[in-house]
């Protein structure tokens, strides 16, 4: 008969927030082979071979952070690194990533078969944290192979860029194929995303079973729209830093891409379609109207949280540069709406890492047309929503479930998201009652900056474990990278 205890580890005494209930309970969490086999209020600590004490601290499930950006302006192995470990840092345990061919990431064009293997060969081994992809396809071939990549790599969720076909990544553009490195006869147009479309149904048609976990995740924005609007912007010259790129992408040109996805996503019968970074009112509106419009697509929608805590009079200013662009405090305080009001499915951070060197025009640094797009943000994304929901009074089993659960569910992360049993024991402790500034100085990401530099947050994340593991705690990030690729869907039901 073995001595050995029966758990790995015992995390004792942690109000656990749970994403299907509004109670928080102060539980143990017993944890064997990087799974909780056991939750009770108290449990023996000679049952586990190492204690945690969890000092009646927040416990929420490990945040699922469905978008993010890693290698797209630094190598994929040392952003993945260095990024992977900002989102440990802020409670995250899964990272689902974007990524595609073309200009930016690796560089490289041609088919998925080719492209991908690369991708996943150079992310092992990289990742603090559990991670998964979003491919978008780019080519006509792309299309082709949506099957083969849920078969044999489990990608589940792809992506089309509604404004590229016509606009740049960081503004106007004139050689959309030379970046997107496509031929000259091939368009990324509204019958590519047509196209697309169908195919997805195909697949979902074909694998029936998984037809819950395949989603197309849309950026809509309208190329022709802002190509206008920018010009106009530029000649005026009235307009500087966030207020002037505001007015460049206005909110209506997501309203309108909304409504041309929306039908397409019918016409296609495509039927889980993700709106992503939803930006504005007017955005928001015109997702709700689809929603009624086309109550039998299963519409998910998605806001960022540097949506919710920046507004176009950010002293970050050029450094906030993101696409859609960052708005007035109205369309702020409108989100924020539409979060209490149940109307988000889930927040995320976005998380682009770009440095100052590359952020910024050495020529003309205050020109927010000549800056890159995006930011990080992954390290506050649960501190950032647990400050400014708990002022509006969001209750914590909201909070878990638009950072953990709706977003496992989704991309078919079947283990994730939630305190239970048989469920992954990814797990964030986090001190309700610590205030902190935003310091770029303190995060580990490579970016060197953020434009939450100054913000007071109340509610900071101490502890961090991975599958049982503690991988970040008080400002360190620890041992080796540990994360694992989620092929998806990603574990199976636990019986609860």
């Amino acid at each position: 008969m073995s001595d050995r205890p029966p758990y790995d580890t015992l995390i004792k005494s942690v109000r656990v927030v749970r994403p299907n209930t509004q109670e928080v309970k102060l539980l143990d969490l017993a944890i064997r082979e990087g799974t909780f086999v056991h939750i009770a209020p108290e449990i023996p600590s000679q049952e586990a071979r190492e204690v945690v004490d969890g000092g009646q601290l927040l416990g929420f499930p490990g945040v699922v952070d469905s978008h993010m950006h890693v290698g797209i302006y630094n190598e994929l192995e040392e952003d993945a690194l260095s990024e992977s470990s900002a989102a440990a840092m802020g409670g995250v345990t899964s990272s689902i990533n974007y990524m595609r061919t073309g200009k930016y990431y690796l560089n490289k064009g041609g088919p998925y078969r080719q492209f991908y293997p690369e991708v996943l060969q150079r992310s092992e081994g990289r990742f603090y944290v559990d991670y998964a992809y979003h491919l978008a396809p780019i080519m006509g071939q792309h299309i082709q192979e949506l099957g083969q990549l849920v078969t044999d790599f489990g990608v589940t969720s792809f992506k089309i860029f509604m404004f590229y076909g016509g606009h740049g990544l960081h503004g106007r553009s004139s050689d959309q194929n030379s970046f997107l490195m496509i031929g000259e006869d091939e368009k990324y147009d509204l019958a590519h995303f047509e196209f697309i479309m169908r195919a997805l149904q195909e697949v979902t048609r074909q694998q029936p079973e998984i037809k819950d976990y395949l989603s197309l995740s849309l950026h809509c924005e309208t190329a022709e729209i802002m190509n206008a609007y920018t010009r106009q912007v530029e000649e005026a010259g009235t307009l500087t830093g966030l207020a002037a790129y505001n007015a460049a992408r206005p909110q209506h040109s997501e309203g309108l891409a909304i409504f041309i996805a929306s039908y397409l996503a019918h016409e296609t019968e495509c039927a889980n379609i993700n709106l992503l970074h939803l930006s504005s009112r007017k955005a928001f509106e015109a997702a709700l109207m689809m929603q009624e419009v086309f109550p039998h697509i299963n519409f998910r929608r998605e806001v960022t949280v540097g949506h919710l805590l920046l507004d176009i009079d950010a002293p970050s200013a050029v450094y906030a540069k993101v696409n859609p662009p960052i708005r007035p405090r109205e369309d702020v305080e409108y989100l924020w709406e539409m979060v209490l009001d149940g109307k988000v499915d889930w927040i995320v951070s976005d998380h682009a890492c770009c440095s100052a060197e590359q952020k910024v025009n050495s020529r003309n640094p205050e020109d927010i047309f000549l800056a890159k797009a995006g930011f990080g943000g992954t390290e506050y994304l649960l501190s950032g929503v647990f400050s400014e929901g708990s002022k509006r009074g969001m209750s914590h089993h909201q909070m878990a479930q638009l950072l953990c659960w709706n977003p496992a569910r989704r991309f078919g992360l079947l283990t994730k998201g939630d305190i239970a049993v048989g469920y992954d024991a990814d797990l964030v402790l986090l001190d309700p009652e610590e205030s902190f500034v935003v310091r770029a100085a303190e995060s580990p990401s490579a970016q060197g900056y953020t434009p939450f530099e100054g913000l007071q947050l109340k509610g900071r994340v101490k502890s961090t474990f991975l599958r049982g593991e503690l991988i970040y705690q008080e400002g360190k990030v620890l041992g080796e990278p540990r994360g694992r690729y989620l092929k998806r869907p990603y574990g199976q039901e636990p019986k609860v």
